[in-house]
Parts: structure tokens; sequence; C-alpha cells
């Protein structure tokens, strides 16, 4: 089919072009992007094109334009996928990656080791390097079981400054502690 434009298309064209040729453009997009919604769509927007292009003065289409428009609709959308579905699987990557590594983590983690020689001899360095105050707020707390408002009480400090030496003993271990993180959970963090 051979289109002459002899001047602005009407309305009526438009239909005329929907009706002959939307089921072919349908059936042969959707072979390609396996999907009625997204084979509809390019089909919509390329017959739109095609009339528009048919609607310019002493534009000649046919149906090869037609086809390519489709071809070219269809392929962006394709490679849109691809790039898609290619994130996904990266996405999909990294997390099974990062899955396996807190299995075989978790499968080597020796409960025994919590309370080995090395980690209690770093908890001790470690409180023996913070001041004094800061390191009796914490034993008080973490050792001796104590409350915050108790320790408040027993050292006439407010809430906020117990918290303040609470966490201050708190990060000094755990960058201490760096090779032993999950057991530092453990071992410190009571709530």
């Amino acid at each position: 089919m051979r289109i002459l434009a002899t001047g602005a298309m009407r309305e009526n064209d438009f239909n005329q072009i929907y009706e002959r040729n939307y089921k072919r453009s349908f059936l042969f997009t959707k072979s390609y992007v396996h999907d009625d919604m997204a084979a509809e769509d390019i089909v919509a927007e390329a017959l739109v094109k095609y009339w528009r292009l048919a609607s310019t003065p002493g534009a000649e289409v046919n149906e090869a334009l037609l086809l390519t428009i489709l071809r070219n609709k269809a392929l962006d959308y394709l490679r849109h996928k691809a790039i898609h579905e290619n994130a996904v699987e990266q996405i999909f990557a990294l997390s099974a990656r990062e899955l396996s590594i807190r299995i075989s983590t978790l499968e080597a983690c020796d409960p025994q080791e919590i309370f080995s020689t090395e980690v209690r001899a770093i908890v001790r360095d470690t409180l023996r390097q913070l001041p004094e105050q800061t390191r009796q707020i914490f034993e008080m707390s973490r050792f001796g079981g104590h409350s915050v408002k108790e320790i408040a009480e027993a050292t006439g400090l407010s809430v906020k400054g117990v918290e303040y030496h609470i966490t201050k003993a708190l990060k000094a271990l755990r960058v201490a502690l760096k090779d032993y993180l999950p057991l530092f959970y453990f071992l410190f963090y009571l709530h």
C-alpha cells in the first residue's frame, strides 16, 4: 500500500490506517516483545507516528515505513528491557553474594570464640585505655547489670551523662573488635 499525501490527512484517515494495520502490527510486535500491553502501546505510538508522517504534504509512505517504525519502537523497548533485566540480575547477584558471605561467616562462627582469650584481652585492654569514669560506668552497665537510671543516681550524673559514657565505651570497643563485630553486638548490646 502506498499513500501519497496531498494535504493534511483527516481524522477518518487515521481510523482507516488504524483498522487496516492494527492487528498485523500488534501480532508482529508481540512476537518480539512477548507482552500484550507493551505491544499495544508500541503499535498505538507507531500508528500515530505513521499517520503524522502520512499527513505531511507531499510525503510518500508505505508499509515498509510502518514496519520500520514498529521495528524501531520494539527495539527501543527490548533494549530498555535488557538494561533493566541486567540491572536486576546484578542486584540479585550482589544480594546472593552478600547472603553467601553471611551464611559462610555464621557457619564459621565458633561460640567458644566469643569467650576466647584473644577477645577477652582486647576488651580488657580497650577498657583499660578509657577514662576511669567511662570505664566504671560501662562496667556497671554491662557487667554489673545496673540500669542507666541506677548508674546516674550512684554517680551523681544525669541520665544523658551516663548514656554518653556508655556510648563512648561502646564506640571504642566496636573499633577494637572490628574483626569480631557480630560478637561485639552479642556481648555488649542489651536492648
